[in-house]
C-alpha cells in the first residue's frame, strides 16, 4: 500500500510554475528550464483531477515548457536586430504579469478585511437642533434698500431673461413630433399597390408630406417585399424603380 500524499492546490499552470521557481529560489530571468521541467512534469503526475477542463491547462503549459526545452538544446534562434532569442523570454514575460496580478489580488483582499472591521455610527442629531433656524434680522437685511434700488434689480434680471432668448428661434412656433407608424404605412403602401398594381417609387415617396412619413413608407416598402406582397424593378441603372402588386 503506498504513503498517501496531500498535494498543495494550484490556481492554474502559472500559480504551480511561481511556486516552483520560490521554492528552489530561482532567479525568474533566468529559469533553469531542464529542472523546472522535470519538477513540474513529477508534479502533474501526480495529480488526481476529475476536472478535464482544469488538467488541460497544465498539460498545456507541459507542453510548452517540454518545447522550450528542446529549443535550449538547439543553436540559438537569431532575430531581426541580429540579437539572440531567448526561448524563455514569453514565459516570464507571462509569469511576470501573473505574479503583479497576484499580489494585487492579496492587496485588495487585504483592504476588504480591514474595510469590514471598521464600523459606522449613524448620525444622531437632536430634533431640536434639526429644526434649529437662525432667526433673520429684517432691519439690518433690508438697511440701505430702496424702491429705486429694488427697481434697479428687477431691471437687472428681466434683462437677462431676455438675454438668454434666441432672437431667431424665438420666433418659431411650437414644434411637435410627428407621430408615424409602421403599421398605418404598411397599410397605406399595401391599398395603394391594390389600386394602383404598377406604380413608380419615386411617385409613392413624393406623395408623402414630411421627412418621418418617407422614412417609414421606405420602410413598409420593404417589409411587403420581403413578405412577398409586392416585386420591384429596374430596367436600366439610374431608371426610375417600379413597383409591381402581387395582391391576387
Amino acid at each position: 500500500m503506498g504513503i498517501p500524499v496531500k498535494l498543495e492546490v494550484f490556481e492554474g499552470p502559472l500559480d504551480l510554475l511561481l511556486h516552483l521557481i520560490d521554492k528552489n529560489k530561482i532567479d525568474i530571468y533566468d529559469i533553469p528550464i531542464v529542472e523546472i521541467t522535470n519538477q513540474y512534469m513529477e508534479y502533474i503526475r501526480a495529480m488526481q483531477r476529475e476536472d478535464l477542463n482544469v488538467m488541460s491547462e497544465f498539460l498545456l503549459m507541459a507542453a510548452t515548457l517540454l518545447d522550450i526545452k528542446c529549443r535550449m538544446l538547439l543553436p540559438k534562434e537569431v532575430n531581426e536586430e541580429g540579437e539572440e532569442e531567448d526561448p524563455r523570454q514569453k514565459l516570464v514575460e507571462q509569469l511576470l504579469q501573473y505574479k503583479m496580478y497576484k499580489y494585487m489580488s492579496y492587496e485588495l483582499k487585504d483592504r476588504q478585511m480591514d474595510g469590514e472591521q471598521q464600523l459606522y455610527r449613524q448620525p444622531s442629531i437632536p430634533e431640536e437642533v434639526l429644526a434649529y433656524e437662525e432667526p433673520v434680522d429684517m432691519d439690518k437685511l433690508l438697511e440701505g434698500l430702496s424702491l429705486s434700488r429694488l427697481n434697479a434689480i428687477f431691471q437687472d434680471v428681466i434683462k437677462r431673461q431676455e438675454d438668454k432668448i434666441d432672437p431667431v428661434r424665438s420666433k418659431f412656433g411650437k414644434i411637435e413630433k410627428e407621430e408615424v407608424s409602421l403599421s398605418e404605412r404598411l397599410d397605406y403602401v399595401e391599398n395603394y399597390a391594390r389600386n394602383h398594381r404598377k406604380f413608380s417609387f419615386r411617385t409613392l415617396l413624393e406623395k408623402q408630406a414630411g421627412k418621418m412619413k418617407i422614412v417609414v413608407t421606405f420602410l413598409a416598402i420593404l417589409e411587403l417585399m420581403k413578405i412577398g406582397t409586392i416585386r420591384i424593378h429596374q430596367e436600366r441603372i439610374f431608371d426610375d424603380i417600379i413597383i409591381t402588386s402581387m395582391i391576387g
